[in-house]
């Protein structure tokens, strides 16, 4: 276990802010995926969304970090998808808010982050609000 933690330090420099503010795993699953997808794409912006897509599966978004999901699997409809057919048919993604978790969960999710009265908004409503939520409080631990 120690070498795994020390495995996730030594890899936190490199991975993006969001992930590095995170658990061990999810460090270890972003840079690992990331080193993979390097090799079979090259560097570049479809590596890191390959690393992404991969995470969203285990983690979900919650403010400036990433957090273990209840269920692992696919987080939105764009995720669902899969490759090749999300490069075929892209879908606007949930950025990293679980859109296929329950209404309870992200009543409890939008709570963390600070939006009042989640339980009063639609699912949908809800997620984009989570959304914003994660994008001001990552500006904010990035010191925008």
């Amino acid at each position: 276990m120690r070498d795994k933690h020390e495995q996730a330090e030594q890899m936190r420099p490199e991975v993006p802010s969001t992930v590095a503010r995170s658990d061990d795993k999810a460090v270890r699953t972003y840079k690992k995926t990331l080193e993979s997808a390097e090799e079979t794409y090259g560097g570049g912006e479809r590596a890191h969304r390959t690393a992404f897509a991969t995470l969203k599966h285990t983690h979900e978004k919650v403010g400036d970090h990433w957090e273990p999901k209840e269920h692992k699997g696919p987080s939105d409809a764009q995720a669902e998808l899969g490759a090749p057919a999300s490069l075929e048919h892209p879908r606007p993604t949930a950025e990293g808010v679980d859109a296929n978790a329950s209404k309870g969960h992200l009543d409890h999710v939008a709570r963390k982050v600070g939006i009042d009265r989640p339980e009063d908004m639609e699912k949908d409503e809800l997620i984009r609000a989570i959304e914003k939520a994660n994008a001001r409080a990552t500006a904010r631990a990035r010191g925008r």
